[in-house]
């Protein structure tokens, strides 16, 4: 992830919630010709990820709220929660080792991106292993791979 400068904006998502409500999800983006490029990892918003260019109108308060996809990056989001706190360093080292970014939410739920040159089935594997011995639990926020 890039280092914030000036031209880095806040983009809202709003998420539905199973009862019909929203949750407001912040990310860091970076403006372009034809939208706003995310420079954060969704932790909440589904079928987005790092890198896509999202289009945006100004919500009624003044910040930009994101309409859509423009283009997307190729980069996977997955989110996971960690059963016990003194997990997460040792699954974010892993997943870095495996080349994959990650960004803490919390002490035990982490967002990780998946760039597009990082095979998405090594992952897989890792994250349904760690998931069957009972250390975390995952969700296939936007996959770019098969």
């Amino acid at each position: 992830m890039a280092e914030r400068t000036e031209a880095h904006v806040k983009v809202l998502f709003y998420v539905e919630q199973d009862d019909g409500s929203y949750e407001v999800e912040s990310l860091w983006a970076v403006p372009e010709a034809n939208g706003h490029r995310l420079d954060n990892i969704p932790w909440f918003a589904r079928g987005f990820a790092w890198g896509d260019v999202v289009a945006t109108t100004p919500d009624p308060d003044g910040p930009l709220r994101v309409t859509g996809l423009v283009a997307a990056s190729g980069h996977s989001t997955v989110r996971i929660v960690a059963f016990d706190s003194a997990d997460v360093k040792r699954l974010r080292d892993e997943l870095r080792a495996m080349g994959c970014d990650s960004e803490l939410y919390e002490t035990r739920l982490f967002a990780v991106d998946i760039p597009p040159d990082v095979p998405y089935a090594p992952i897989r594997d890792y994250l349904e292993r760690a998931e069957s011995a009972g250390t975390l639990e995952y969700e296939e926020g936007c996959l770019a791979q098969p």
